[in-house]
């Protein structure tokens, strides 16, 4: 699959480059892809939640009433979890979230999320670029000349750049990667990709023997 270069005037450069059909155009598989956005999200949590038990409430033990004979329910000490202001039953405790996927199942996931992204025309891509200084209005003036100013955006590059970082830092929808650091969840999430030609060729590297 050919597409063409533009350069960050939004003008077409007269250059093509080829989206290996092994990466985006391949037989999508959706579970793959449900698995590993589950596993990204799962990564994301702190599950750091904690709620004290019974025997971690510092309230007294003495027992508030008799057994029988009251007319009313049984009642035990004034932390147990049926009392306003006791314990709370099986509450959350500190605990990791994460869980492993296979790589295979991984590159899978990857490759179907982009292969849905080429099927729908939302790759952009352009020539490999740099800001002199980190400003937001550089960026901001890409996204508008590559008409994508209104889309929730990725850009993908092939190493870290920190002017560009800085330049799209403050800016909501817009969002920066490398090509070695790609998710499945940041593809599906972004309304438009944005490769620069040197990323194009570092995913083509990625995904060579896998």
């Amino acid at each position: 699959m050919e597409i063409s270069v533009l350069n960050i005037e939004g003008q077409d450069t007269g250059k093509k480059v080829v989206l290996n059909d092994s990466i985006f155009a391949i037989e999508a598989n959706d579970h793959a892809m449900y698995l590993d956005v589950k596993r990204y999200l799962a990564d994301q949590r702190q599950g750091t939640a904690k709620a004290k038990e019974r025997s971690e409430m510092s309230g007294s033990t003495r027992k508030l009433k008799k057994q029988k004979g009251t007319g009313g329910a049984r009642c035990g000490d004034i932390n147990s979890p049926v009392m306003v202001g006791g314990a709370r039953a099986f509450g959350p405790r500190p605990r990791d979230y994460s869980f492993k996927l296979n790589k295979k199942v991984k590159v899978l996931a990857r490759k179907s999320a982009l292969t849905y992204k080429a099927k729908d025309n939302q790759i952009i891509v352009v020539e490999d670029f740099n800001f002199e200084a980190p400003k937001t209005k550089n960026f901001v003036a890409l996204k508008n000349n590559l008409k994508i100013s209104d889309k929730k955006s990725l850009l993908v590059l092939s190493a870290e750049n920190k002017n560009i970082y800085l330049s799209s830092r403050n800016l909501e929808k817009s969002k920066i990667t490398t090509a070695s650091k790609l998710t499945t969840y940041e593809v599906l999430d972004a309304q438009s990709l944005v490769f620069t030609t040197s990323a194009v060729e570092a995913l083509n590297k990625i995904f060579e023997n896998k």
